[in-house]
C-alpha cells in the first residue's frame, strides 16, 4: 500500500500533447528549418525543460536571454491554443473524480510538472486546482530543478507532500519522465497512453500500471491515513 501520489501534468492530467506537439513543431522550424519528427519529440521534448529542448534545436547550450525569449514565445502560442480549444481544455477522463476522492480520504497529493510558472498559474486558475491541490505544494520548473530523467523534481515533490518517495505513486505520460521516477526511488510508477501507444510503456520494466483513464486506478492501493478527513 502507498501513502501519497504524484502526478505529471501534461499529457497526464491534462491531455494536452498534441498542443505542445503543434507548438514546439512550429519553433523548431524556425529555429532549423524542419520540424521535430515524433521520435525527436518523445526523447527530447516530453519531460523536459525549455533550454533541454532550445539546446537540442539549436545544437548549443543556450543564453538565458534566448531562453527566456523563445520559451515565453511558445508557451504563449500553447495558451492560446488551450484558451481557443475550451472544449477540450479540460481534466483528462476521470481525473476529477479521482482527485475528489484522494481529498476525501485526506491522501497526500502533488503536482510535479517541468511546465514554468506562467502555464502552472494558467493551470491553477482554468483548472481550478486549489480544489484539490496544496498549491504551495505544486513542484514546477523554477530555473533550480534539472529536467527530466533527473530526479530531482520527484524526490522535491514527495518531500513537499512529508513522504519518502517509495511510499508515493507516480503517474506519469513521458518516457523520461518514468525515468526520472525510477530513479528518485518511487514505489509504483503508473503510465498513463495519453498519446503515445501502450506497447511502448509495455516495454519499460519501471511501469507497474498502464491506464487510459484514472478510473482505472485502484484505489485499494492506498493508505488511508487514521485522520481522515
Amino acid at each position: 500500500m502507498y501513502k501519497g501520489i504524484i502526478f505529471d501534468f501534461n499529457g497526464t492530467l491534462f491531455f494536452d500533447s498534441e498542443k505542445h506537439l503543434e507548438a514546439w513543431r512550429e519553433f523548431s522550424k524556425r529555429l532549423r528549418d524542419h520540424a521535430f519528427t515524433d521520435e525527436e519529440m518523445r526523447d527530447y521534448m516530453f519531460g523536459r525543460t525549455n533550454e533541454d529542448i532550445i539546446a537540442y534545436l539549436i545544437g548549443r547550450k543556450p543564453d538565458s536571454e534566448i531562453v527566456e525569449k523563445l520559451g515565453k514565445e511558445k508557451e504563449a502560442v500553447y495558451r492560446e491554443m488551450c484558451r481557443k480549444d475550451y472544449k477540450n481544455t479540460v481534466l483528462a477522463p476521470g481525473a476529477e473524480k479521482f482527485l475528489e476522492y484522494l481529498k476525501e480520504n485526506n491522501i497526500p497529493r502533488t503536482i510535479a510538472t517541468m511546465s514554468d510558472k506562467d502555464n502552472v498559474d494558467f493551470y491553477i486558475e482554468e483548472f481550478k486546482l486549489a480544489k484539490w491541490f496544496d498549491i504551495e505544494k505544486i513542484v514546477y520548473a523554477d530555473g533550480t530543478i534539472p529536467g527530466k530523467p533527473a530526479p530531482d523534481i520527484y524526490l522535491k515533490a514527495a518531500e513537499a507532500i512529508g513522504l519518502k518517495p517509495e511510499e508515493c505513486i507516480v503517474v506519469e505520460d513521458a518516457v523520461s519522465g518514468i525515468e526520472a521516477a525510477k530513479r528518485a526511488g518511487s514505489g509504483k510508477i503508473i503510465a498513463i497512453a495519453s498519446m503515445e501507444s501502450e506497447n511502448l510503456y509495455k516495454k519499460i520494466p519501471a511501469v507497474s500500471q498502464i491506464i487510459k483513464n484514472f478510473d482505472e486506478i485502484d484505489r485499494n492501493i492506498f493508505e488511508i491515513p487514521c485522520y481522515k478527513n
